[in-house]
């Protein structure tokens, strides 16, 4: 495959209404997306970097720098024969840095199935025709504000919830949910907000019923996740600490997590999302597919890559409106009366990305051709 020409376009969208988590509160996102044109196609990623580097130590300057200065260049002057090998071009030219490479290269996977015909779904070995989906809300002062919203977003149909929690905001918390709604499909999720300190207070989550918890511990703390998991009944789910399929081989050698949350556009794209899911089947550990807050192109990533087999519990791939007053593709991810989001089935991403929409969002743009 040769690459003719790159669109890096960065925009603003503003959240339906703040999204907090235990490392910080988001109104509005700032997305760096890139266009990749080449073969007689045009293929579209997300970067999943926030603005600010608390969530990850990559933002979106940092990727744009990465990206203009070292991915870009190198995709610009080199062939290769499909997507699947891209990910070795963007290694070689760059150390580190799996979000800004995971925006090119899922751009990349875009662009062959369009070339192709066929929808990413297909090209990345995927049979589902719809995903189970699952909604994520943040932390909430009033409790009563955040059962109203779980009562809402159940009643739309959505398969799971998943709380936000931190130090001071989980067992009280938890204890209130519990009594309005016994039978909830319940997880939490702290984002690294605990330390292997406070493990005996994590330990008492166990008593919830809950589906998972995601992340109590920094990225790094596998051995503290270990102990963790042993103490407990419910599957420690894990994500940050997941970030090449090295360090889940890692984790599940080390009993570290039951289950394991992919990200595309955290670990590096779609091939290393397909490699930590096969690795994952191997040693039966279910995976799902978490949320970054994307816009409508990040979402049609996630709901393709979430079509594989062993995507066996309800991800945050919520609909559009969740989110977004309006999204930038269309038709807009809507969620169906079974609470499943349809994988698109059109060449590529398979749904239309609102140009015009995009360009009323646009904060800065520039442009790379071959040489």
């Amino acid at each position: 495959m040769r690459i003719e020409r790159i669109e890096l376009q960065v925009i603003r969208l503003r959240l339906q209404e703040p999204f907090r988590i235990s490392s910080g509160q988001t109104h509005e996102r700032r997305i760096l997306l890139l266009k990749v044109e080449g073969e007689g196609a045009r293929g579209y990623g997300e970067c999943v970097a926030d603005e600010t580097p608390h969530y990850s130590y990559e933002t979106v300057q940092t990727a744009r720098w990465v990206l203009e200065q070292h991915l870009i260049p190198a995709a610009l002057a080199r062939e290769f024969a499909s997507a699947s090998e891209f990910a070795a071009l963007l290694a070689a030219a760059a150390r580190g840095h799996p979000m800004a490479k995971a925006a090119l290269e899922m751009a990349v996977w875009d662009l062959e199935a369009r070339r192709r015909g066929v929808s990413l779904a297909a090209l990345l070995g995927g049979s589902k025709q719809a995903v189970e989906a699952g909604v994520s809300l943040g932390i909430r002062e009033e409790v009563e504000e955040l059962l109203e919203r779980i009562g809402r977003f159940w009643a739309e149909g959505y398969r799971r919830v998943k709380l936000k929690i931190a130090p001071g905001r989980d067992v009280g918390v938890l204890e209130s949910v519990r009594s309005r709604f016994p039978d909830l499909p319940l997880m939490v999720d702290a984002n690294a907000a605990y330390t292997p300190a406070e493990l005996e207070h994590v330990a008492r989550l166990d008593a919830f019923g809950l589906m998972m918890i995601e992340q109590p511990f920094a990225a790094d703390e596998l051995l503290a996740h270990a102990e963790l998991q042993a103490r407990l009944a419910t599957p420690v789910c894990l994500d940050e600490s997941i970030t090449s399929p090295a360090t889940c081989a890692l984790a599940i050698r080390l009993g570290s997590c039951r289950t394991v949350n992919i990200k595309a556009g955290r670990v590096g794209g779609h091939a290393a999302s397909l490699e930590i899911h096969d690795l994952c089947a191997r040693a039966g550990v279910p995976v799902w597919c978490g949320g970054m807050l994307e816009s409508g192109i990040g979402r049609a990533h996630n709901v393709a890559l979430a079509s594989l087999p062993n995507f066996r519990l309800p991800g945050d791939t919520s609909a559009s409106r969740r989110y977004w007053a309006r999204d930038v593709v269309r038709p807009e991810f809507e969620l169906q009366p079974d609470g499943t989001l349809a994988v698109p089935a059109g060449p590529g991403i398979g749904v239309e990305v609102d140009e015009g929409f995009l360009k009323t969002l646009e904060v800065a743009k520039a442009s790379f051709r071959r040489g």
